[in-house]
């Protein structure tokens, strides 16, 4: 009898890595999508021969589709509740091998969840130990995990890569780019150069994907969702990857990380970077933006580029003997989550807990389109003039549902004057700014009544004769 085997979360998973909807995936693998959607469902087996078919056309190791999966994940579970958390649990081997059957992935992710907990344990003493000692964030430990890698390392290079500099400004020389019409420019390059295609797909083709590169078949497929200045930007993004690949590599390998996904996740972030500096060239980029006092909606306009890549590109401008104004970036979403950030000038934001309640940022949610500009001060002083904006997430139609997020960036106070949004009329004032924390657990403000946690570093006192308007108070 033909082997068969039960892979459907480990497939399902392969799809989504590469960005397949099941229609596409079945198509190449000449099966029909429905036959695909029972098979990860687990309600139809792999027989050997799609083993061997997936194996030729996605280029897979066969082992990981055919290995018996549930040795290794008993072996995880037991070291997870082996630990006295779950003493009083009463969770028995039986109880590790049924869920280690049942669901392979779902173990590994009982894991993954059970190793992040601890090193979140492991590091809270780091935690309080490097607030108590002057807020010196810079100097604590991060999570392990590539996220935190790669931004940690990013930030230790001022999140300025002189040697993606040069490089777009090479790629503007050798292929003669125009900026009035450098869209046809770069699709020209790839075109000739490569061989590769560029074809704009409805909605109903793309669904959720935004873009793909087929390197098999020389195309790039972006989704119709895309702006203008989304698809030049994936046209200089793919050409970081294919010209300049060398040179991303090089960089990786400075960073020297151990972690795969780090190393990968760095690569991406690289070849974004150079796609910003391809369409906004240092030096005409940051002219423009001091002549337009930092204006970011013109700025979007003249470089055909979002207002988040933008304000991300607005953060590099650290060229030794030319810099601009150093901005401190971070995106937050509706549940006051930080979604990604770069720091600056002694502005530091916390590693989780999201934002401190008193800063106006999560209030943006609350004015579509419109920029929030104030003052800010933390609690050693120190003053910052921000901006913050709703922004929706640039795959938007009637019938898609929007994601929001606040994007906001901030400098010095000093440098206010050179942005044209500290001209605005505004109750809150240099002299008067609003005072913040970096977060609740970051912060020993006592005064604070918007503190939604007591801090990590200061002992909490509990006291039944006594009732605050905060509900925490600490000696």
């Amino acid at each position: 009898m033909e082997r068969k085997v039960m892979v459907g979360p480990r497939l399902r998973r392969m799809r989504m890595d590469k960005k397949l909807t099941q229609t596409e995936m079945a198509s190449q693998l000449g099966i029909s999508a429905s036959y695909l959607n029972l098979i990860e469902r687990n309600q139809r087996p792999v027989t050997v021969q799609l083993l061997l078919k997936l194996g030729q056309t996605f280029e897979v190791d066969l082992q990981r589709f055919a290995v018996d999966d549930e040795a290794r994940v008993v072996a995880l579970l037991t070291e997870v509740f082996s630990d006295p958390f779950f003493s009083r649990q009463g969770i028995t081997q039986q109880d590790i091998r049924d869920i280690s059957a049942a669901c392979p992935l779902g173990g590994e992710a009982i894991f993954s969840l059970f190793r992040a907990y601890k090193e979140l344990i492991d590091n809270t003493l780091t935690l309080g130990e490097g607030i108590s000692k002057g807020n010196k964030l810079e100097k604590l430990t991060a999570l392990n995990v590539a996220n935190e890698e790669v931004q940690n390392w990013v930030q230790s290079c001022d999140n300025y890569f002189p040697d993606l500099e040069e490089t777009a400004e090479l790629l503007w020389q050798n292929s003669e780019l125009d900026a009035d019409s450098l869209y046809e420019n770069l699709r020209s390059h790839l075109s000739n150069a490569h061989g590769v295609k560029i074809r704009v797909l409805p909605l109903d083709v793309m669904e959720g994907t935004l873009s793909r590169y087929d390197r098999h078949g020389r195309r790039l497929m972006l989704s119709e969702l895309l702006s203008p200045g989304d698809r030049l930007h994936q046209l200089a993004y793919q050409i970081a990857l294919l010209d300049y690949s060398s040179v991303l590599d090089d960089l990786v390998e400075q960073a020297d990380f151990e972690n795969v996904d780090s190393r990968r996740l760095l690569r991406i972030k690289l070849a974004n970077y150079m796609a910003g500096a391809v369409i906004m060239p240092y030096d005409s980029f940051l002219q423009a933006a001091k002549a337009l006092r930092y204006d970011i909606d013109l700025l979007a306009n003249r470089f055909v580029s979002t207002y988040n890549q933008i304000c991300r590109r607005l953060t590099n401008l650290h060229r030794p003997g030319n810099r601009g104004v150093g901005f401190f970036f971070v995106r937050v979403d509706c549940s006051g989550n930080i979604l990604d950030s770069f720091s600056n000038n002694g502005f530091y934001f916390a590693r989780s807990g999201g934002l401190c309640p008193e800063w106006g940022v999560n209030n943006t949610f609350l004015s579509s389109g419109n920029i929030r500009s104030e003052f800010i001060q933390m609690p050693d002083g120190s003053t910052y003039f921000t901006i913050s904006r709703l922004i929706n997430q640039q795959c938007s139609s009637h019938t898609t549902k929007l994601n929001k997020f606040i994007l906001s960036i901030g400098c010095e106070a000093s440098y206010a004057e050179n942005l044209i949004y500290a001209d605005r009329n505004s109750s809150v004032t240099q002299d008067n700014p609003i005072k913040i924390g970096i977060n609740c657990r970051l912060c020993d403000r006592i005064e604070c009544r918007s503190r939604a946690y007591p801090p990590t570093n200061r002992r909490l006192v509990i006291d039944e004769n006594q009732q605050d308007i905060s509900p925490y108070f600490f000696a």
